[in-house]
């Protein structure tokens, strides 16, 4: 019993259930392990009643981190506060562009309602915080404000428009700009405490208008100019044409996250070193200005010759994608071109982009650097080089000055192609534009790792519990963010990453969004049958998330797929992030598994017919999925059986397209119930249709089989016609294949009369 209050104290799950008439325990060794790896001994029945005493004693008048949502109710930890306490309300300087500029941030300063009103006094105008001019319904900075004051509004903030006061906020309640603020509380008791306070907006941006758009692994998107994989070049080139041929809203591409370096490379783009920056393995070298300038022309020719040869291997002599092949020549090219001296205006803007990043920048670089010197796994280094803090780092990052550098260029150059691939999408009409992908977690022995190890749970790794379509359940390798650190600093790097993420994006896709409720923890050496699942504030989490799509401008998409916790898509729903819908899983599971008619799928979602987990739509149509699980040894019944039950699968759902008219063609013809598919996500109200770009070809190869390592050529593959021929991007958007498909989505201009001509 003391062990489970405890677990419970610190979020730790003692038992979970797999489904809902089904509840597991977890085994002690497991909840012991976790609460180890959360800084809370439990090793013996006398350290639980420790750590009891010491968790239920202990009386926080703030939690860490506070929540306010905009036009909302506020949270129990303030609405909840003794009567007569001062609350001042500080933006942070990182937070405030007026402070960048000069102008300190104004406080906010309020005074919840008292039992006994005071005398009310007069409140001078204050300064709005980098807006240079007065506001008369501020209160003053001095935190002796009324206590039974009226209800004013917020100090403007060019950040986000004020919200007023409501009637479900109390009227001592003095609304801060959207925006990461610190909070200072002073109650009658003098009771101090201090916490960040997170001011959201109430939900995300949402989609301009309903769209359909491409679902694309960049590195499978092979051009007549790619160096051996496809780059931001060609997914500039991409979304410019599918916006204005095709009137396409935008492009999804995979997580273009850093990888950790070696041979081989993990080419996982879900298992990467960082995910705060990005990989310039996906540079396109030619578009670098400095490139015209490199004067070792007979080097750099001879580098795209060789990187020729590798995109010739692929297209037509059956090679897989050679990632480490593609960076080396890329690296040396890069090597030349960083020689060039920098232009006064582009030497401006590499300094911003430092300015602007920071240390983690500097972290990143230096972990390259070092990596470069030391190898991949920075728990393999000399001991002094194992803390980025120490004065061994510190002498190492003098030492390594020109690679730290060399590093720093490239994640510049990088995000300002990203930058010109949201620019390309944008012109072309598109109302989103590139659709970036956020993935769950990172390398153990990678960048992030390294720099923010206080944050990362030791010894555990991220995964999934058993389940029906997996009996051992899952660990993908991948090491937890602490959630008490997290809340501990006010969520700052997570806060990070989003903003690098959605700061050249115009939307972002969340991988296992449910993550941000929680995590199924596996310790280390233990099966994934022993895990347990671990709860994150995601109240803060969502606010964070809102608060910095907010800022973008960006559309934000939950992958809500598998397993998905009670109450979670409607928490997601009500902030206004979407979800995902796969045509194949869309089901009447309360009422019998009839497949889904499309009036009853949600609106609030991102609708496609696969995933780059799943099988392409035309082997799923054929049977070919199955086929290729059962030559690989994956299958856990007969083959007959296997391919028994998908082609009663298949049948229903070609049966309802039959029925609503989207099958003019009749069965049999492959390539129109590709196209009766994607009718049928049209039918849907979802306000987003994806189209996996490999269907528009016919491809039946997918990009990744989940519970393959080396059996299968995972994340490897170019896209192919059905004979499993590679395609390049020239050839996909000259596709007769392609454009009957999207003459299904195209949207239909208005009718528009001639001159003198009335319309009927």
């Amino acid at each position: 019993m003391g062990l489970s209050r405890l677990a419970a104290l610190h979020g730790v799950a003692t038992s979970y259930s797999p489904s809902p008439d089904v509840t597991v325990s977890v085994p002690d060794d497991t909840v012991i392990a976790v609460l180890a790896a959360l800084g809370v001994d439990a090793g013996t029945p006398a350290d639980v009643r420790k750590c009891l005493v010491a968790a239920e004693s202990r009386s926080r008048l703030l939690p860490p981190t506070v929540v306010v949502w905009a036009g909302e109710p506020l949270p129990p930890a303030l609405a909840g506060l003794p009567p007569g306490s001062t609350v001042t309300v500080e933006p942070e300087p990182a937070e405030t562009p007026g402070h960048l500029a000069g102008r300190p941030p104004a406080p906010l300063s309020m005074r919840s309602r008292a039992a006994a009103p005071a005398a009310p006094v007069t409140r001078p105008p204050v300064t709005a915080p980098g807006s240079g001019t007065s506001a008369s319904a501020a209160p003053a900075a001095s935190p002796l404000a009324a206590p039974d004051a009226t209800p004013a509004a917020s100090a403007t903030s060019p950040l986000a428009a004020p919200d007023t006061a409501t009637a479900s906020a109390p009227a001592w309640w003095i609304p801060p700009p959207h925006g990461v603020h610190r909070i200072h509380v002073r109650t009658p008791d003098h009771r101090r405490a201090t916490a960040v306070l997170i001011a959201a907006p109430a939900r995300v941006p949402q989609p301009p208008e309903r769209s359909h758009g491409f679902l694309v692994q960049l590195y499978s998107l092979l051009s007549a100019r790619s160096w051996g994989m496809g780059d931001l070049g060609d997914l500039a080139d991409l979304a410019g044409w599918a916006g204005r041929t095709l009137g396409s809203g935008f492009v999804q591409v995979n997580p273009l996250h850093a990888a950790v370096p070696g041979r081989p490379t993990d080419p996982s783009p879900y298992r990467p070193s960082s995910r705060r920056f990005p990989d310039p393995v996906h540079l396109h070298v030619e578009s670098i200005p400095e490139y015209g300038h490199v004067r070792d022309r007979a080097t750099l020719d001879d580098l795209r010759q060789d990187a020729a040869a590798l995109s010739e291997a692929v297209l037509n002599k059956g090679a897989l994608i050679d990632r480490d092949a593609v960076w080396e020549l890329k690296r040396q090219a890069l090597e030349l071109v960083v020689e060039v001296p920098l232009t006064p205006g582009r030497r401006a803007a590499y300094c911003d982009f430092l300015a602007e990043q920071g240390q983690a920048l500097e972290d990143h670089a230096l972990w390259c650097a070092l990596a470069e010197v030391h190898g991949p796994d920075w728990h393999t280094w000399p001991e002094a080089l194992r803390d980025p803090r120490s004065p061994g780092t510190a002498r190492a990052r003098a030492e390594l000055l020109d690679r730290v550098d060399f590093h720093c260029r490239l994640a510049w150059l990088t995000a300002t192609q990203l930058a010109a691939a949201q620019r390309s999408a944008e012109d072309a009409g598109m109302g989103i534009g590139i659709v970036h992908d956020l993935a769950v977690g990172v390398h153990p022995a990678g960048a992030d790792t390294w720099a923010q190890q206080d944050a990362f749970a030791p010894s555990m790794s991220v995964g999934a519990p058993p389940d029906a379509f997996n009996a051992r359940g899952q660990d993908w390798g991948l090491p937890p963010w602490r959630p008490d650190v997290l809340a501990a600093t006010g969520y700052a790097a997570y806060r990070g990453l989003l903003r690098g993420l959605l700061a050249r994006a115009g939307a972002l896709r969340i991988d296992h969004v449910m993550g941000l409720f929680r995590l199924w923890w596996v310790p280390e050496g233990r099966p994934p049958t022993d895990g347990t699942y671990v709860s994150y504030d995601a109240e803060a989490m969502l606010a964070v998330l809102a608060l910095e799509a907010h800022r973008a401008g960006a559309v934000v998409v939950g992958e809500d797929l598998g397993t998905v916790e009670p109450g979670v898509r409607e928490a997601l729903a009500r902030r206004g992030v979407l979800g995902t819908s796969v045509l194949w899983f869309e089901r009447d599971w309360a009422g019998g598994g009839r497949p889904l008619a499309p009036e009853q799928w949600r609106r609030d979602c991102l609708a496609t017919a696969t995933t780059h987990d799943l099988p392409s739509t035309a082997a799923r149509l054929t049977g070919d999925h199955v086929t290729l699980r059962h030559r690989l040894g994956l299958l856990t019944r007969s083959l007959e059986e296997e391919l028994t039950e998908d082609a009663t699968d298949t049948a229903e759902w070609l049966a309802l397209l039959a029925r609503l008219r989207m099958l003019p063609e009749g069965d049999g013809d492959e390539e129109a119930a590709v196209r009766a598919v994607h009718r049928f996500l049209l039918r849907t109200p979802a306000r987003m249709t994806g189209v996996w770009l490999p269907d528009t070809v016919g491809d039946r190869r997918p990009q990744n089989l989940p519970g393959t390592w080396d059996q299968y050529p995972n994340w490897r593959l170019p896209i192919a016609d059905p004979e499993g021929h590679p395609v390049t991007l020239e050839e996909i958007t000259a596709s007769p294949r392609l454009h009957a498909l999207m003459e299904v989505l195209r949207p239909r201009k208005p009718h528009t009369a001639p001159p003198g001509e009335r319309r009927p």
